[in-house]
């Protein structure tokens, strides 16, 4: 009797953990609070729409300023053809630049969430500032009288850039975090949900490109005949959508705690590659892993798929 009641014990225990599995992730994901999600209320599809709507917002406000910033620099800060181009291009890599440090930030200390958070808000100030800074009087140079067109003063200067290079800055925390942060709201243990992330990443990429051709043929449009007033307004207002769209899918979401700094992992792989060269590596792959737990040994991490490509 007592070794059929041990067994219904073990089966009913077993029971319990399947049924736990099925109601909870089993990625690590957790909610806000940091506690265990339920698959059937976070994540998936019903978090998706916040963060397409979130990219598509911000692509429709990025290049509502870069593909016609040449043509507000000549025409309406008098500056040349070189000197423009020169500005555009160095602020453009700028913003290819600043994302290393959002990575750095979002993997190694506040996680995607409040990353993409925080560096919204710098990139809607900057928006703001940029507006300004092409709408009040003061802070512009006055319209070019015949062939005399005065230049900006070192103070509009200063505006001008300080809001252009808050937006760099800005881009740097949502570009590499947007499209992570959305893959998360998929749980890769469920077969399902794996299916569904491949799905995802095309409707970013269709967000990010519906955001692109609005600002290139309509933004453009009001910038060059209802005014660059306008022509940044618009954008900023866009960009404010985009944070509170971020904002309101709060509940929905499912977050990865942060797993530490990247370039220390790095470091430590070059380390062990080095130490560890002569090695014999065991047939069975699963003896390679860092640890024998279903999860990573670093907080935030998984587990890595063995494979034979880099061999």
């Amino acid at each position: 009797m007592g070794s059929i009641d041990e067994e219904r014990l073990l089966l009913e225990q077993g029971r319990t953990q399947n049924e736990s599995s099925q109601l909870y992730t089993g990625d690590g994901s957790v909610d806000i609070n940091g506690k265990p999600v339920l698959k059937q209320n976070t994540g998936n599809w019903r978090a998706c729409p916040f963060i397409l709507g979130t990219e598509c917002c911000e692509r429709l406000a990025y290049y509502g300023i870069a593909t016609n910033l040449v043509s507000y620099l000549t025409n309406k800060l008098h500056e040349g053809n070189v000197s423009a181009a020169r500005n555009v291009t160095t602020w453009q890599g700028t913003c290819y630049l600043t994302p290393l440090i959002g990575a750095i930030l979002a993997d190694a200390y506040w996680g995607r969430y409040w990353t993409i958070a925080a560096f919204s808000t710098i990139y809607f100030i900057g928006m703001c500032t940029l507006t300004l800074s092409a709408s009040i009087p003061a802070l512009k140079p006055a319209e070019c009288v015949g062939s005399a067109c005065p230049s900006a003063t070192l103070a509009q200067y200063a505006v001008f850039f300080f809001g252009l290079y808050l937006i760099a800055l800005g881009t740097g925390g949502i570009k590499p975090c947007v499209s992570s942060f959305g893959a998360d709201q998929f749980d890769d243990t469920d077969p399902k949900e794996r299916v569904k992330k491949g799905s995802f990443f095309n409707w970013f990429y269709f967000s990010i490109n519906i955001g692109a051709l609005i600002s290139s043929s309509f933004l453009v449009w009001i910038q060059d005949n209802a005014g660059w007033g306008l022509g940044f307004g618009i954008p900023a207002l866009f960009m404010g959508a985009a944070i509170a769209s971020f904002f309101s899918g709060t509940p929905l979401y499912r977050f990865q705690r942060p797993g530490g700094s990247p370039v220390t992992r790095m470091c430590q792989v070059l380390v062990a590659s080095i130490h560890k060269w002569n090695l014999e590596v065991p047939i069975d792959s699963s003896l390679l892993y860092e640890t024998q737990d279903k999860n990573s040994a670093i907080e935030g991490s998984r587990k890595i798929e063995h494979s034979d490509e880099l061999k």
